[in-house]
């Protein structure tokens, strides 16, 4: 499909026509989240048929992503008690047990990380029209991650957008449209439905791994998802998406005037789960070798009151 470009006008267009404030209430916290009812996770859990778990997360260390970037650094690990402590009898005050303790510091989106409702903003205002205020020095007030502490499980479906390409990776800077969702779904023999989480395969992390670096991939030209993407996930009623890249759109965005703007119609608007830095390459290979692309998957948050994300450590449980 040949490249396109937008404006803010068709991202206000797009708000306006996706809206979901209201829809579930005027105190709903929760979003598309509210599509996940009892019966789809009882459908989810029918999915488990060999007992296998795959991760979808990248090592929480030192060797991440991050640069600085928008302040994201990451994750500093390090021992409040050790085997020296031991050793040294600073613990020998404890009749016969001894242990360890650690700690670590991080900002909550510098790894494999869901985005909370509260995380963006626009017009200074978040999802279902609640003030941007609220959302103060000591957290958020309104749609903080921990609404969704136990609510992330549903069935996911796993699209592989280059294995329908015919190539490893998609590259910087490639967009992914409709038809490349589309195409990546019918390949693998599977329908999105209602409250489902979709999956999305760029390939990125293959390509980092390749390439022996992270080089740019925080907040530099990746691959992602286009903003004529955003009445495919609005209309299909998904409960929430994921990719493996820094952002989950197209970077530079294909919007000249706006920064992610599909940040501005799924978030704030739409009210629309997004996962980002999910490592996707063990379930890729792993769908591919068995056919199965659909999976029960569970991925609830930190419940850290008023986060505006969280790390997470998904499961695809086939």
């Amino acid at each position: 499909m040949p490249e396109q470009k937008y404006s803010m006008q068709d991202v206000k267009t797009f708000a306006e026509k996706y809206k979901n404030w209201g829809k579930w209430g005027d105190n709903d916290q929760l979003g598309t989240l509210n599509y996940i009812t009892p019966e789809k996770i009882v459908n989810a859990a029918k999915l488990v048929k060999q007992g296998k778990a795959i991760s979808l997360a990248i090592p929480f260390d030192d060797k991440g992503p991050q640069t600085g970037s928008f302040g994201r650094f990451n994750p500093i690990h390090f021992m409040l008690q050790d085997g020296c402590d031991v050793a040294a009898g600073a613990q020998d005050h404890l009749p016969n047990i001894r242990y360890a303790d650690d700690a670590v510091t991080m900002p909550l989106q510098c790894a494999t990380q869901w985005d909370a409702l509260s995380h963006i903003m626009y017009e200074n205002k978040m999802y279902n029209g609640y003030p941007a205020a609220e959302v103060t020095s000591s957290g958020a007030k309104k749609n903080g991650i921990e609404n969704a502490s136990s609510k992330i499980i549903t069935r996911g479906v796993l699209l592989d957008i280059p294995k329908f390409k015919g190539k490893p990776w998609l590259e910087p800077g490639e967009a992914i449209y409709p038809a490349d969702l589309d195409g990546a779904a019918a390949m693998a023999k599977v329908s999105v439905e209602k409250g489902d989480i979709v999956i999305i395969r760029t390939g990125q992390i293959a390509q980092v791994r390749s390439r022996g670096s992270w080089g740019d991939y925080s907040g530099g030209s990746a691959p992602g998802l286009s903003l004529a993407c955003a009445p495919w996930i609005c209309e299909k009623q998904i409960a929430g998406y994921a990719t493996d890249t820094w952002g989950t759109e197209v970077l530079p965005n294909d919007t000249s005037d706006v920064f992610q703007p599909l940040h501005i119609v799924l978030i704030v608007h739409a009210g629309v789960l997004v996962g980002e830095i999910f490592d996707l390459e063990g379930l890729a290979a792993d769908c591919a070798k068995d056919g199965v692309y659909e999976f029960m998957f569970v991925a609830p948050p930190l419940p850290i009151t008023g986060a505006v994300g969280s790390p997470v450590n998904p499961q695809a449980i086939k």
